[in-house]
């Protein structure tokens, strides 16, 4: 089974950049999909951004201009650059991984990001 483990976050500033990785341990599919989920205090889960294949890309409309989702087959990492971050930005960031043999994604653990002055 892929396991996924997250890295990358902090505490930064309104305005400021981070970038989240993601590194997979297994066998990996270039068909499949790796995503970029956060989860805020009493708030739900929420997709971010995920990226399947190599092209194909789709963002939260909150984070769309701001953030970008990017691959790396070889390193198995999948990278969530975060630019003009805001405070409503603050949350867990989770990273998961799934293909065509099962339903149910691989999870991190998260890694949070805080964003505050």
């Amino acid at each position: 089974q892929v396991q996924v483990v997250e890295s990358g976050g902090g505490l930064v500033q309104p305005g400021g950049s981070l970038r989240l990785s993601c590194v997979a341990s297994g066998t990996i599919f270039a068909s499949s999909t790796m995503s970029w989920y956060r989860q805020a205090p009493g708030k739900q889960r929420e997709l971010v951004a995920a990226i399947t294949g190599g092209v194909s890309r789709n963002y939260a409309d909150s984070v769309k201009g701001r953030f970008t989702i990017s691959r790396d087959y070889a390193k198995k990492t999948v990278y969530l650059q975060m630019n003009s971050l805001k405070p409503e930005d603050t949350a867990v960031y989770y990273c998961s991984y799934s293909d065509f043999r099962s339903e149910t994604p691989s999870w991190g653990l998260g890694t949070q990001v805080t964003v505050s002055s």
